[in-house]
């Protein structure tokens, strides 16, 4: 097997913007495309097997060659407010996306082997497919994978904004 290289580490807050101003205040990073995935962009989402509408903001932002994403939970039930709920605010997942849909099945199947079934996902447009892994028994950490990437979205804004 080949080995699986981390795209993302994502962060759940509950406060996009002042979170977004302390990493770009204290470590300089920026700037961040800032998404509003909802529906009907968001589609096709499910929680636990059973289809859930939930709705959230993203922040990302390159830092070297991986992304760090900041998401703020907004409607509905998910596993990033359960996340609030339970831990609060901090380290949530780490992100392996894969190239091709094939390639994140062949993940998806691998990973249910070793008992990490999915917890939640969805679809983004036409291009992306996310889910999320219960691999923190194993792994210590929860982990996101699918294909495409934010990269193929137009941000609803950038912050801090272009002078």
């Amino acid at each position: 097997m080949s080995k699986t290289t981390i795209s993302q580490i994502g962060v759940v807050v509950r406060d996009l913007d002042k979170t977004m101003k302390l990493y770009t205040d204290l470590l300089g990073w920026g700037p961040w495309n800032v998404y509003e995935h909802k529906e009907p962009s968001l589609h096709g989402t499910h929680l636990r097997g059973k289809p859930s509408k939930y709705s959230m903001l993203c922040a990302e932002t390159m830092v070297g060659d991986m992304c760090y994403e900041l998401i703020q939970p907004l409607e509905g039930d998910s596993i990033y407010k359960e996340w609030l709920e339970e831990h609060g605010e901090g380290l949530h997942h780490i992100a392996v996306m894969k190239p091709t849909p094939k390639d994140s099945d062949e993940f998806k199947d691998l990973m249910a082997k070793s008992g990490a079934n999915m917890l939640m996902g969805g679809k983004i447009g036409e291009s992306i497919e996310f889910y999320y892994l219960d691999s923190e028994p194993n792994l210590k950490v929860i982990i996101e994978s699918g294909t495409g990437h934010a990269i193929d979205l137009k941000p609803v804004r950038v912050y801090p904004e272009p002078e």
